[in-house]
This record gives C-alpha cells, sequence and structure tokens, in this order.
C-alpha cells in the first residue's frame, strides 16, 4: 500500500510541475505576443521610416562570412531599398529592380494576395503570423535594453529553424534580427539608424525609365 501511495504521490508531483512548466510558457508566449503587438502599432503610427543597416551572413561549415550595409525607406506598403549595390522600388502595383553594374532594369507586377512574397515593407510587421513566440534574454547594449523575443516557424517546410528579434524596451522599435537556418547559415540584420516621418521627394517611390536611356529593360508581367 506504501509504494502505491508513494508512486501515486510521485505521479501528482509530476502533473503538478508539468502543469507549473506549461503555464510559464505560456505566459511567456503572451508577453512576447503583447510586446510583438505593440512594436506593430507603434510602425502604424508613422508616415514613413527611414533605415539604415548592416547585414551579415555566417555559415562556418561552409567557410562563409559575409557583411554589406544597405538602407531602406518605407512608407505604408511603398518602399525604396538600396542594398548590394541593386535599387528596388515598390511603387504600389509594380516592382523595379535595377542593377547598374549590368545596367539592367526587371518590372515585375506585385501580387498582393500572395502571402509569401517577402516585401522590406512586411520585414517590420512578418511576425504576425506564422510562428510561436517565446520570451528571451534581455540584454544591455551600448546603454539601450534590448529584448529579445524567439520566433519558432510553425511550418515544418519553412528552413529557418529559429528567429531571434531584438525590440528596443523604450522605443518599441526593432534592433536587430538574429536568423537561424536548419543549415547552419546564420544571418544579421542590424540598424543602424532608424528615422521617422522624413521630408522625402514625392518620387522617391516612382520609377522614372527616361533616367536609364542605355539601360536593357526587362518586363516579366
Amino acid at each position: 500500500m506504501n509504494k502505491i501511495i508513494n508512486t501515486m504521490s510521485k505521479f501528482f508531483k509530476l502533473v503538478c510541475f508539468l502543469l507549473v512548466g506549461f503555464s510559464i510558457q505560456a505566459q511567456d508566449a503572451a508577453k512576447a505576443k503583447s510586446l510583438l503587438d505593440e512594436v506593430t502599432t507603434k510602425v502604424k503610427t508613422y508616415e514613413n521610416i527611414v533605415i539604415e543597416f548592416k547585414y551579415a551572413l555566417s555559415n562556418p561549415k561552409e567557410n562563409i562570412n559575409q557583411e554589406s550595409k544597405g538602407n531602406v525607406t518605407l512608407k505604408n506598403n511603398l518602399y525604396n531599398l538600396n542594398f548590394m549595390g541593386v535599387t528596388k522600388i515598390f511603387d504600389g502595383k509594380k516592382v523595379y529592380t535595377i542593377v547598374p553594374e549590368d545596367e539592367e532594369i526587371s518590372i515585375s507586377k506585385y501580387d498582393e494576395n500572395d502571402d509569401s512574397a517577402v516585401t522590406p515593407s512586411k520585414m517590420l510587421t512578418f511576425f504576425n503570423s506564422g510562428y510561436k513566440y517565446s520570451w528571451d534574454i534581455l540584454q544591455n547594449i551600448k546603454g539601450r535594453k534590448i529584448q529579445y523575443v524567439k520566433l519558432i516557424p510553425i511550418s515544418s517546410k519553412d528552413q529557418r529553424k529559429e528567429i531571434l528579434l531584438g525590440i528596443d524596451v523604450q522605443t518599441k522599435n526593432i534592433y536587430n534580427l538574429i536568423e537561424t537556418g536548419k543549415n547552419g547559415t546564420r544571418t544579421t540584420l542590424t540598424v543602424n539608424s532608424f528615422k521617422t516621418n522624413q521630408p522625402i521627394s514625392k518620387n522617391h517611390f516612382t520609377f522614372t525609365e527616361s533616367k536609364y536611356p542605355n539601360y536593357y529593360i526587362n518586363r516579366l508581367d
């Protein structure tokens, strides 16, 4: 009888431990989601956003180490991106990819119903669906408190293992994004400058073909 009582006691302790663990995980997930919601709400209050960033990619097994800088201007779903010598403009209807090195321009339509399409404007809100959330570490980076939220892709087909999103606790703006692939590739995007409501030209998101008289234009649609 004592053995049965002891066994039952251990069983109930284990159940209680698991329930507490699940409760903590649920609280962490809720806390993480709440912070992400604050980021999304804050982004929607800006008329426009101008970001300068650093991009780093590494894979020790493949001996790959790459770094580059870029900048992007966002207004609603419009964007003007300059990265690795290429300019990409979205005017609300079409995407223009300008490659000066090859003197070539590609023009394609944007399908707003294609949820898989990744655009610079989605980079600040991509986390709203398709992920499991958990509360991660808090770091002090150059006097700024950066709270990390871990995102785990729900789809088993996703080639990303996890994403760490660093959020400035005070401003509720994204500081960096650290993406780890299932193949060991690590990609880090760090925001060096985050400016909002800047005076920008009304033609900033407009492609003017006459500026590129000698370019080959590839109309994909």
